[in-house]
């Protein structure tokens, strides 16, 4: 079938899937993620199965577009004033989810005379740090969200990226130890994906900055060229750090939070991508991501991913509840942000990814890969449902 068809296809149902998931006022990233789940491959041949293995630059060019959205939400003023909240919680939630779930697997694990119990819950444990920020970013651009809750939960988020990598970097590090040849070292172990997390962060801040430069040089050009611009950046950003061996998402995460912070004409740049760009690259990513979801695998592993997902849960509501208390946030925040932090996808099934393309892993890594995935499908239908009852409660958005 030809390719522009096929994109075709997943238009109008992304389409037909977010007006009817409208219709019945729910948020229409559901709907695109069903509409996705109906154009899987695996479950109606209308799209060969060949496509969603070639769906890579639709998926990157959109994850590129969405953490930059989330870096623009890091404005400086706004942190500063919610910054020992947005610390505290971010640190409280994460945290406490890698270890209810390294802990709840290890210990069911040795209760059921698993073979390795203790690498599989040090692999999974900081799989559950990450909080998808676009399900939570679709819901709020979609009503238009704001207010403290909102401004949270994108700092939260991005900080959970962070911290994420860094959790598995470590994690990583101590389980390649386990199952390692004898002698390895752990500075060794630990220098890739610590220079992936210096790599990221360096080149998305040199690419904000020049970005910021670029944009006072075509000052006099039209939106459309401003588009273009914004275009070439974000992928030169997002190549020139997978080039390096860095982190792709860091590195467009703080390119955004660069142009948030220091670029005049931040506002016009944000509120372009949102009235042309957003809608259809939420459509393109929520709707490949249901089609690239392998539901065969749900069946295999269907106790261990309920198991992640309600250690998961209750490490986030403990975590952020607790981190609320101690930074005194404000009210709104402390009781309704642990919904809009469950939404999970996009970071955490890349370094997943990493897992499986690790040979030191390979044992363990498809039943990681398995539970991440099944996961992923509970988190990525219930997470913007979640997210808009938060951003609700709040009073931060009106049905």
């Amino acid at each position: 079938m030809d390719t522009t068809l096929i994109i075709g296809i997943i238009l109008l149902g992304a389409l037909v899937g977010g007006e009817l998931a409208h219709v019945v006022k729910l948020p229409k990233i559901t709907g695109y993620i069903i509409a996705g789940i109906a154009l899987n491959p695996r479950l109606v041949p209308i799209i060969p199965r060949d496509f969603t293995d070639h769906t890579e630059f639709i998926t990157n060019l959109a994850l590129a577009f969405i953490t930059f959205s989330v870096g623009g939400s890091l404005l400086f003023p706004h942190l500063k004033r919610l910054g020992r909240s947005i610390v505290w919680i971010a640190v409280g939630e994460a945290q406490t989810a890698m270890l209810a779930v390294g802990i709840g697997i290890f210990t069911a694990g040795y209760l059921m005379g698993w073979p390795n119990p203790l690498l599989m819950a040090m692999l999974l444990a900081p799989l559950a740090t990450p909080t998808d920020p676009s399900a939570t970013l679709a819901v709020a651009h979609e009503y238009q969200a704001r207010g403290d809750v909102t401004t949270t939960i994108m700092g939260v988020a991005a900080l959970d990226d962070v911290l994420a990598i860094l959790n598995f970097s470590l994690a990583t590090g101590l389980a390649g130890l386990l199952s390692a040849a004898p002698g390895t070292n752990l500075g060794t172990l630990l220098w890739h994906p610590s220079s992936m997390i210096l790599t990221g962060v360096g080149i998305g801040i040199a690419g904000g900055w020049a970005f910021n430069i670029l944009t006072e040089l075509f000052r006099r050009e039209t939106e459309g060229a401003l588009i273009v611009l914004i275009f070439a950046a974000l992928t030169l950003v997002f190549g020139t750090v997978r080039l390096f061996g860095g982190d792709e998402l860091l590195g467009t995460l703080c390119m955004g939070a660069m142009v948030a912070n220091f670029n005049p004409r931040r506002q016009l740049i944000f509120k372009m991508l949102e009235r042309y760009t957003e809608e259809l690259i939420f459509a393109l990513f929520f709707t490949l991501s249901g089609m690239l979801l392998d539901l065969g695998m749900l069946g295999t592993s269907i106790g261990l991913i309920c198991g992640f997902v309600v250690l998961r849960g209750l490490g986030k509501w403990l975590g952020s509840r607790t981190g609320a208390l101690l930074s005194r946030a404000p009210k709104p925040v402390k009781r309704h942000l642990f919904w809009a932090l469950l939404p999970q996808g996009g970071i955490v099934i890349g370094l997943a990814l990493l897992l499986k393309n690790n040979p030191d892993f390979a044992g363990v890594a498809d039943i990681v890969m398995s539970v991440t995935l099944g996961a992923t499908v509970i988190h990525e239908i219930i997470g913007p449902l979640l997210a808009r009852r938060a951003l609700q409660k709040a009073g931060e958005i009106k049905l």
